[in-house]
C-alpha cells in the first residue's frame, strides 16, 4: 500500500493538473462562443456554393474545360485541415483517418497540410506533404484560402493530380464534429447536382447550363472562386470543431482529475486511520509491558 506521503505528493500532482485542464476549458469555451457563431453564419452560404456549382458544373455537357473531364491521373491532391496543438481528443486523428484507412495508396495522395499535428501524423506515415500552411489553423483570412486554392489549382491544371479533395471537420453543433472527405474537382457530369433545384422552381434542373460570356471563360472565373469559397469555410468550421472538441476533452480530463482526487482522498484517509491505530496499539502496548 502507497505512504501517506505518497498519496498526498500525487493528489497534489493531479490538483495541479486540474487547474490547468479547468484554465483550458475556460479558454476554449470563449473561442468557442466566437467560432461558433461564424460557422454557423457561414455554413449557408458554404452549402449554397457548393451545391449550386457542381449542379453547375454537372450540366455543362461537352464543353472542353478540365474541371469537369475524368482525370487522366489517378493522383489526388487532398487538403488536410488539423490543428497545431494537441489535448484535442480525438480531433486530429479521425481526419488523419480519412485518408489512412480509406482505399487510396498513399503513394497517390499529395497533402496539402493546414495544421501541424496532420502533417506531423501523415509524414510519419509514409504521405508526401506537398505543401504546408500550418500557421493558417490559427488566424486565416479570406486571401490565404485564395493562396491555398492556387496552389492547389495550378497543379491540378498542370496536370500533376487528376483530382482535389478536402479534409476537414463539419461542424454540427457544440458536441458533434464530422470527419469529412468533400470532392471538389472534377465534377463529372451524373456524379453531383442531377437533384438540385437551382432555379427555385420546386423542381429538379435537368437542363444544361448556357453561359454568357463563353462558357471556358465563365468557368475559369467561376471555379477558383468556388474552390478558394469551399477551403474558406472549411477553415471556419474546422476551427469551431477544433475548440469545440478541446472543450469537451477537457471537461472529460478534469472531471477525471475530480474523480481520482475523490479516489485518492479516501485512500489518504485510510492510511491516515490505519497510522492512528497503529500507533494507538503501539502505545498501549508498551504501557502494558512497563506494568
Amino acid at each position: 500500500m502507497a505512504s501517506m506521503r505518497d498519496i498526498k505528493r500525487r493528489k497534489a500532482g493531479i490538483q495541479s493538473t486540474q487547474q490547468i485542464t479547468k484554465a483550458m476549458k475556460l479558454v476554449s469555451t470563449v473561442k468557442l462562443q466566437r467560432a461558433k457563431t461564424r460557422a454557423l453564419q457561414s455554413k449557408v452560404y458554404f452549402n449554397s456554393m457548393y451545391q449550386t456549382v457542381t449542379s453547375l458544373l454537372a450540366k455543362t455537357g461537352n464543353i472542353d474545360v478540365p474541371y469537369i473531364k475524368p482525370a487522366e491521373t489517378t493522383r489526388k491532391a487532398v487538403i488536410v485541415l488539423t490543428s497545431n496543438r494537441g489535448l484535442a481528443g480525438g480531433y486530429n486523428s479521425n481526419i488523419v483517418k480519412l485518408l489512412t484507412q480509406g482505399e487510396w495508396p498513399k503513394e497517390d495522395i499529395d497533402v496539402y497540410a493546414i495544421g501541424k499535428k496532420g502533417r506531423d501524423l501523415l509524414k510519419r506515415r509514409g504521405y508526401t506533404i506537398k505543401a504546408d500552411h500550418s500557421e493558417l489553423s490559427d488566424e486565416f483570412c479570406y486571401g490565404d484560402a485564395i493562396k491555398v486554392c492556387n496552389e492547389v489549382m495550378k497543379s491540378f491544371e498542370a496536370g500533376e493530380v487528376g483530382e482535389i479533395y478536402l479534409a476537414y471537420t463539419n461542424f454540427k453543433n457544440t458536441v458533434s464534429h464530422v470527419p469529412t472527405l468533400l470532392k471538389l474537382l472534377p465534377i463529372l457530369p451524373g456524379e453531383f447536382g442531377e437533384d438540385i433545384d437551382v432555379d427555385g422552381d420546386g423542381l429538379p434542373d435537368k437542363l444544361l447550363m448556357n453561359f454568357e460570356p463563353k462558357d471556358e471563360e465563365a468557368l475559369k472565373m467561376i471555379i477558383p472562386k468556388y474552390v478558394t469559397s469551399l477551403i474558406f469555410g472549411a477553415l471556419i468550421e474546422a476551427d469551431a470543431s477544433e475548440n469545440g472538441a478541446r472543450m469537451q476533452a477537457m471537461d472529460s480530463a478534469t472531471n477525471n482529475a475530480e474523480e481520482m482526487i475523490g479516489e485518492l482522498t479516501l485512500k489518504y484517509n485510510r492510511a491516515r486511520q490505519g497510522s492512528i491505530t497503529q500507533e494507538l496499539t503501539e502505545i498501549i502496548a508498551g504501557a502494558e509491558a512497563i506494568s
